[in-house]
């Protein structure tokens, strides 16, 4: 402040993560993006939390204060899917653990109101705030819990990537509106008393509303048991479905929830950045690097994943049932232009450690390069149908082609040896989409130029019941993607894999599912080195149906869902690693459960302590 002159800053933006000057970091981009609208940002990176003085380190705000938890959610930040304390933090100094405290949002906030008194505008935002935005389902304390906006008592919430609407909000108050009169700003939301309800609903006449079901019924429990009700499971999964129902920007449809006496209103959907305004955003000048103050401490261990890695597309229209991206992203894609990515390629080339390799051209999904198809522009996605569940849309695009064209002009910047493909590659969209000659072509290229000796992909599973419950393509589409890999590798004369990922413990999946999968896994000689086990955390299709036992999506009429809990889930998990010594009481128990004995030399054989290892000339896992 003192070297530019500053008095003052217009905002104070606290953040639960270390402060890495790069576009991948939500703290980064927003304060970049403020400080090219001409606004004066102070950045607290994980103040202390018991006391003020950190937050007072600029001084009274001009304008507000702005509070995210980080990049990712504070309380997965702290604790694994067993629920067990995490030792480390990536996003934290030499990825020391504990620097944020659960629940940061609401610690944060509180911490400000004391610092900054109630005449400071408090704005929430980032992961947390926008997967909490209406009463959601909490892993943590096993109970619902109310919209984050009342928690926090923020002034407002800013949900999705926050970009357009924040700087609406800055401009807005620099012009003296008071906080509480901005209730119209898409991809926020607000909360009023109850009694205002009715005047609120005839100064916004144009738009549609859509009451949800309350806080108090979806958060029904039995008053003797203390246990969440049938009753107020079944109003969870039908609030959830409204929100699925109105994720669309080009509606004018706001979601009112009352808690008490409050109303929560979320408005509808920010708009997608245009291209120029994409490329403009992640051109901002970062340093793509750590503040200083964190190299003594080893760094911000986050940054080596993205450090030389290019985002390319925002958004995704995929339909996984445990992902949240679709409800902080939405489903609408945007894509950056070419000068743009090569751009930012000949910038990381002057990085002091670059060694000629790009890790990553994507977003959430690599290959979804564009919108899913041409109505998505004027009408956004569809209301009753998703883009790849249960089958793809034939409305479906092939941006294949497009994914080349970027990823040739990034590989002809001077200095760039190799440019690899380390987001998600989506294989039924490929095989669903543009003409054999087209699909063969980009699975040369991806083969030929963008495999660093493992390709990696996510099946999930493998029983038709888990995947349908998952939102993804049946094991035939990865099948068939598998052989084409292979295919294309040995006529290509390279050694390179397909390392898939799977999910244990998903709804949905029982324990007969869980035992087909482990026998795949036999039969096709492969063992995963890691195994994600599935979380429950807000914001995810998957989520709602681990509370509520049911099936939220369109067209499903709330079918019931099994949830494997407890000892099941333990077992589930054990499955996976059939082959880990360790594992063999579990594994034993589970085929006795499932009355599948009949496995036991196979998965429990003389040679389970050794790993089975593909071959050189095993090019097919099947």
């Amino acid at each position: 402040m003192e070297r530019r002159g500053w008095d003052a800053v217009d905002i104070v933006f606290v953040s639960g993560d270390a402060y890495v000057d790069h576009p991948s970091f939500g703290l980064a981009l927003l304060g970049r993006l403020f400080e090219s609208h001409g606004y004066r940002v102070g950045i607290v990176a994980q103040p202390r939390w018991d006391r003020i003085d950190d937050f007072l380190t600029f001084g009274v705000p001009r304008i507000c204060c702005m509070i995210s938890s980080g990049n990712i959610d504070s309380m997965v930040s702290h604790y694994t899917a067993n629920n067990k304390v995490r030792n480390d933090d990536p996003y934290s100094p030499g990825g020391q653990g504990g620097l944020r405290p659960d629940r940061a949002l609401i610690t944060y906030s509180n911490r400000a109101k004391q610092a900054f008194g109630k005449q400071t505008p408090l704005i929430i935002g980032g992961l947390e705030a926008s997967l909490r935005r209406l009463a959601h389902y909490d892993f943590w304390s096993d109970r619902v819990r109310r919209s984050i906006i009342l928690d926090t008592r923020a002034d407002l919430l800013v949900y999705g990537m926050g970009e357009l609407q924040s700087i609406e909000i800055l401009f807005r108050l620099a012009k003296q509106e008071p906080i509480n009169t901005l209730l119209d700003i898409p991809g926020t939301t607000i909360n009023i008393s109850s009694k205002d309800f009715d005047q609120y609903i005839q100064q916004r006449s144009n738009y549609n509303f859509v009451t949800l079901p309350t806080y108090e019924q979806v958060a029904e429990r039995d008053k003797q048991s203390n246990i969440p009700t049938a009753k107020g499971q079944k109003a969870y999964a039908e609030a959830f479905q409204l929100q699925l129902r109105n994720e669309n920007p080009f509606n004018k449809t706001i979601l009112a929830q009352a808690s008490g006496d409050r109303i929560v209103l979320v408005n509808p959907p920010m708009r997608p950045l245009t291209q120029t305004e994409f490329d403009t955003i992640q051109e901002l000048p970062y340093q793509r690097t750590w503040h200083p103050t964190y190299e003594a401490k080893g760094g911000i261990p986050a940054l080596a994943e993205v450090q030389y890695s290019i985002t390319s597309n925002r958004g995704c229209f995929g339909s996984c049932s445990f992902c949240a991206i679709t409800s902080h992203q939405g489903r609408i894609i945007t894509n950056r232009s070419i000068a743009s990515l090569k751009r930012e390629a000949k910038k990381i080339t002057t990085l002091s450690n670059f060694k000629g390799n790009i890790h990553d051209v994507g977003g959430p999904t690599a290959n979804f390069q564009d919108v899913a198809c041409q109505q998505q522009k004027t009408a956004g996605p569809c209301q009753n149908r998703m883009c790849l569940y249960p089958e793809p849309c034939p409305n479906l695009q092939d941006s294949h082609p497009a994914y080349i064209e970027r990823l040739e002009a990034i590989a002809t910047v001077p200095n760039v040896k190799r440019v690899f493909i380390r987001s998600g590659i989506r294989y039924d969209y490929l095989l669903a989409t543009g003409s054999e000659k087209s699909r063969q072509r980009f699975m040369e290229h991806l083969v030929n130029h963008h495999v660093s000796g493992q390709l990696r992909v996510a099946p999930e599973h493998i029983n038709p019941e888990a995947l349908a419950a998952m939102g993804k393509p049946k094991v035939a589409w990865y099948e068939q993607f598998l052989d084409n890999f292979y295919e294309t590798t040995k006529r290509s004369g390279k050694e390179q894999y397909c390392i898939p990922y799977f999910i244990a413990g998903h709804p949905g999946t029982t324990l007969e599912a869980a035992v087909d999968l482990a026998l795949y896994l036999q039969k096709t000689h492969f063992v995963p080195e890691q195994v994600q086990e599935f979380y429950p955390t807000p914001g995810t299709i998957a989520t709602c149906m681990y509370f509520s036992g049911l099936d939220p999506r369109i067209g499903h009429d709330f079918a019931p869902v099994h949830i494997p809990k407890g000892r099941e889930r333990r077992l589930q998990r054990a499955l996976l690693h059939y082959n880990n010594p360790e594992n063999k009481k579990l594994v034993l128990e589970a085929l006795k459960i499932t009355k599948r004995t009949n496995l036991i030399p196979i998965l429990l054989g003389s040679k389970r302590n050794k790993l089975p290892q593909r071959t050189k000339n095993d090019t097919s896992p099947s």
